[in-house]
């Protein structure tokens, strides 16, 4: 069924989303709008952990189509409509299927909008997708851009999936990419975020504090000393991972099986503070700082600025609420960035600013934030690969 954009869409029951109006919408109020079969519904029970602090994840369905390119359908066709001139074979994910690196797959989802007047969503895929190196887009119908579901639509959700580095068994039921539902146009600004860091510092050096670069959002530089990750026993200081060529797949729902030596490298500091980013080449990176999100808010890193150099940085560009704080503590997560070069060399330097936070207010905190008894997998973290590896030594 093509799907619609409601311009007046009445909803029922409780209207209240929390002490503000706008802004992104909690796990609380998340759970009792889908209860009550409001704004996103599915074709099969929502499954346990699937609601998060401030998002739902998305859920593969049963079927891939394998395509020629990637696309999107513009104000004038749906998905279904668009896919017909690239469509070349279909794959059955019921029992699971390998997605092959460098192919284009779209994938319906279980998940379906029903979105009134004033209810918007952004999607981005997992931290655990972004860091396998699977680019994972949201689609849906007549939309002119990918990752952002307009107000009052309702309709069927496709994820847009293509693993550039590394094979992945997927199935119906796998979870790439995450969803953020918003309530109206909340606003911000870097006064309104200076203000925030005032209240709950969001970032610091090594615990140490400092002023914040605040400017069209907050700035996170590279860490390229090795301080996320020192040994200083073994005299090591391992600043990130490039990803190996020509491994084995990742099954993306099993947990912590693999070894890391088999599909990364580990790369060095050198006295210099500097790297080479070379084209076509996968990297696992960290922060310099450490950041901490307030249980009201959470965060995007925005997309690079090509003016500043020839990367892309953060695939999973989700933050959650919570992640990194702890009250009355200094911030204690890294940011752990998936970078590629584009098509030339590139020096990263130590302290370069490579992306900006930029924070939205959600309409209540949620009752659990990120790392709070939900099996979160990268609560306090330094340099770190996705949940699927063993822990690196």
């Amino acid at each position: 069924m093509a799907a619609t954009i409601e311009t007046l869409h009445p909803a029922t029951g409780d209207e209240s989303y929390g002490r503000f109006s706008t802004g992104i919408l909690p796990s609380n109020v998340l759970k009792r709008l889908l209860d009550q079969g409001r704004e996103i519904t599915a074709s099969e029970p929502f499954a346990p952990g699937q609601i998060q602090p401030a998002s739902i994840d998305l859920r593969l369905g049963p079927v891939a189509y394998r395509v020629r390119a990637s696309f999107l359908p513009g104000p004038a066709a749906t998905v279904a409509e668009r896919m017909q001139s690239v469509f070349m074979h279909e794959v059955d994910l019921t029992g699971g299927a390998v997605l092959e690196a460098g192919s284009v797959y779209i994938v319906p989802l279980l998940e379906r909008a029903e979105f009134s007047s004033r209810i918007s969503g952004g999607a981005n895929p997992k931290s655990s997708t972004g860091r396998i190196d699977v680019f994972t887009r949201l689609i849906s119908d007549y939309a002119p851009s990918f990752d952002r579901i307009e107000p009052g639509y309702r309709g069927p959700l496709y994820a847009e999936i293509c693993p550039q580095t590394f094979p992945v068994l997927v199935r119906k039921g796998s979870r790439l990419n995450q969803l953020r539902i918003r309530h109206g146009s909340p606003q911000s600004s870097d006064t309104a975020l200076r203000r925030l860091h005032d209240q709950s510092p969001l970032v610091s050096l090594d615990g140490i504090g400092g002023e914040p670069n605040i400017d069209n959002g907050l700035a996170l530089s590279i860490d390229l000393h090795g301080n996320a990750d020192a040994d200083f026993k073994n005299g090591r200081r391992r600043i990130g991972f490039r990803a190996k060529k020509h491994t084995g797949l990742i099954d993306v729902d099993k947990v912590g099986l693999l070894d890391p030596r088999d599909y990364w490298e580990p790369i060095e500091a050198n006295a210099r503070g500097d790297m080479v980013l070379d084209p076509d080449e996968f990297y696992i990176l960290v922060s310099r700082e450490q950041v901490a999100i307030p249980p009201d808010h959470a965060a995007e890193m925005v997309p690079f600025n090509p003016l500043v150099g020839e990367f892309r940085v953060h695939y999973a560009g989700f933050f959650d609420p919570g992640f990194g704080y702890s009250p009355g503590q200094p911030p204690s997560a890294r940011g752990v960035l998936e970078v590629r070069s584009r098509e030339v060399p590139f020096i990263l330097e130590h302290g370069q600013i490579i992306g900006r936070l930029v924070f939205e207010r959600l309409t209540d905190p949620p009752p659990e934030g990120y790392g709070a008894g939900l099996g979160s997998n990268y609560q306090g973290q330094g340099l770190k690969l996705s949940k699927h590896f063993k822990a690196q030594s």
